[in-house]
């Protein structure tokens, strides 16, 4: 962690943030940033892109298929090893 840097809070409750963090999480003038409390800390965050969020949504996407791809070979070869599960009687 770096270390921290004061800010003076203006008249109107505004802060500039450091240019080495806005370089760092690619914050540009204009741009919109969640601020929102934490229990005794106020955390300022870029809020995730549309692309970010869908490029998530794929990783998951494509892990779940590999899961399912992967569960399906299990369930091949236990039945293979096994036979098929017997009939339950109630």
């Amino acid at each position: 962690m770096v270390d921290a840097e004061k800010r003076k809070v203006g008249d109107r409750g505004q802060i500039t943030l450091p240019k080495r963090l806005r370089d760092a999480f690619d914050i540009h003038g204009g741009d919109e940033v969640t601020v929102r409390e934490d229990g005794d800390k106020i955390v300022i965050e870029k809020p995730t892109s549309r692309e970010e969020l869908a490029e998530g949504y794929r990783r998951r996407a494509d892990r779940h298929r590999e899961l399912a791809d992967e569960t399906a070979t299990l369930s091949r070869e236990a039945n293979n090893l096994l036979g098929d599960a017997p009939e339950w009687e109630e």
